[in-house]
């Protein structure tokens, strides 16, 4: 299965909520297992489960109304502890985006090593992505990491990223992929220094 992402055209799960934390996202008793596997399914586990282990209704998780490979999440998603899982959750949750007007800096990182693509935004545009969703729950949004925009109903804005997890994204490299990718380069340069 291919890790690499470009261009995702999706609808949206809609999380309107602020200070999002890491234990939220997946909470510290879940931390045991060391697979990345099987977490999505404990993803936002207290908001979305009643101590019986039955869906709480009213959470958008538990709404087929909303469906996609794009999470959008309230300002400051991702706070909290350095907890990788949080990513993972995401991840195996379906999820190949998550939206925010602004990241804690540890999450973002796991993210991005885990093939999660975070994408900030301004707030002006992250509540035009929330009131397009809560217009028509079937709106979707158009990322384009190669050109790092983001567009809904009409409006764009471009997003910042790292131009090295860039390249990694988009061809599906991890670090050491990275590294065999520039292999003759290293081995030019050693070439060429050995030499000296």
């Amino acid at each position: 299965m291919s890790r690499a992402i470009n261009k995702i055209s999706s609808q949206a799960v809609p999380v309107h909520i602020e200070n999002v934390d890491t234990d939220q996202i997946i909470p510290a008793r879940f931390l045991k297992a060391t697979s990345r596997e099987g977490f999505g399914d404990n993803l936002f586990r207290d908001w979305r489960y009643n101590s019986d282990n039955t869906p709480k209704k009213d959470f958008v998780l538990n709404n087929p109304t909303y469906t996609g490979k794009i999470l959008v999440g309230g300002k400051n998603f991702g706070c909290g502890s350095s907890r990788e899982h949080a990513a993972w959750a995401i991840k195996d949750a379906g999820f190949d985006v998550v939206v925010s007007s602004f990241f804690a800096d540890i999450f973002k990182n796991n993210a991005l090593n885990n093939f999660l693509l975070p994408v900030t935004v301004s707030e002006d545009f992250l509540q035009k992505i929330f009131a397009a969703i809560g217009e028509d729950p079937k709106t979707t949004i158009d990322v384009d990491l190669e050109k790092q925009t983001i567009s809904v109903d009409g409006h764009s804005e471009n997003f910042e990223i790292n131009n090295y997890k860039k390249t990694c994204l988009l061809n599906g490299y991890d670090d050491i992929d990275f590294l065999l990718s520039i292999r003759g380069e290293i081995e030019n340069f050693e070439h060429r220094h050995a030499a000296n």
